[in-house]
């Protein structure tokens, strides 16, 4: 993943500002999110029209993947981040083989409340209508230590980013969504430590994806309250374990290399996962906000990486010892040894 900040308006890159600008009942219980797990990566029946979407931090990593396998699937994209030469770079890059007509971008900080509105204003006058929205910007600082030694401004970037940035991503995207005729559908990314597992050297990261899968189930909570679930909808998507530069930057020690090495996969292939279940739930939300599927649209959680994945891959390295040293060179067969 990665973070997304603002820059100079050039050709098809749109840029925004970089100046910073009660009480209530309790929602009904949100029901439990369906699990989609890659137990079966073979790709669900696509439909056959084309999509709108947007995914933040996408000049780069699995965001640049995702929007890749969108295009080729026949969508059209909205591209973010917050560095201006990264969006124009990156635009040029897939226009150059989807076509000018079909990609666009906009360099803005999602972290911040007049950036996040002017994206969503931006891709919804270049697409027409927003179908899909992934928030995908995020940040561990570059830094891996001890929540010790962590310094107040990287907690504060990594909490604006990931939690903030998608908190205010979702407010606006729903917002687009609801007064379409098609609805549409919004992803939140999730991270190492959304289960609560503990993540030691990036504790700040993991407590803001802790907090993701509940922001998803409240916000699917609240859509059902104010009766239209059947038109937008909040899911989380899980790519597991992906060879960005957050990733390999804290890939200094045994574990962390034994673990790389066994579970990590390149950007593309979470994305050749995900992309396909995203259009699928884009097409269902169509149907229902066209009156053509009328009930609500369950919270779904759409997982790359499953515990049986995981346990599998671990147990062919231990017996077999396949994947040591697939990204990094380690030192021992076993980190433990």
């Amino acid at each position: 993943m990665e973070k997304a900040s603002g820059g100079q308006q050039r050709a098809c890159v749109w840029c925004a500002s970089s100046s910073s600008s009660s009480s209530s009942e309790p929602a009904e219980p949100a029901e439990h999110p369906r699990d989609e797990t890659g137990l079966d990566d073979s790709a669900p029946p696509q439909p056959s029209r084309s999509f709108g979407v947007v995914i933040t931090g996408s000049t780069k990593g699995i965001g640049l993947a995702m929007a890749r396998t969108h295009l080729a699937l026949g969508d059209r994209v909205v591209i973010n981040s917050r560095d201006a030469d990264r969006v124009q770079a990156s635009v040029a890059e897939l226009t150059a083989e989807f076509g000018d007509d079909n990609v666009s971008g906009v360099a803005a900080n999602v972290s911040l409340a007049q950036d996040a509105k002017l994206l969503a204003k931006e891709a919804a006058e270049f697409l027409g209508e927003i179908d899909v929205w992934v928030n995908n910007a995020g940040t561990n600082g570059y830094y891996y230590g001890s929540l010790l030694d962590t310094d107040t401004d990287i907690m504060s970037e990594i909490i604006e980013t990931n939690l903030l940035g998608s908190m205010l991503c979702c407010r606006e995207a729903l917002a687009v969504m609801r007064d379409q005729e098609g609805g549409g559908v919004v992803f939140n990314m999730d991270g190492a430590g959304s289960s609560g597992s503990p993540t030691p050297r990036f504790a700040a990261y993991g407590a803001t994806k802790a907090a993701i899968p509940q922001l998803t189930s409240s916000i699917s909570a609240e859509l059902k309250s104010l009766d239209i679930a059947d038109k937008v909808s909040v899911h989380t998507l899980s790519p597991g374990m992906v060879t960005t530069d957050l990733l390999m930057a804290g890939a200094d020690t045994k574990v962390s290399k034994f673990f790389i090495n066994i579970l990590a996969e390149t950007p593309d292939k979470p994305a050749g996962f995900l992309v396909p279940r995203v259009r699928s739930l884009a097409a269902e939300a169509q149907e229902g906000a066209r009156g053509m599927q009328r009930k609500p649209q369950k919270s779904v959680y759409i997982k790359f990486l499953t515990d049986v994945k995981a346990y599998s891959a671990m147990m062919r390295r231990v017996l077999l010892g396949e994947n040591k040293d697939r990204y990094v060179p380690e030192d021992s067969y076993l980190p433990f040894l």
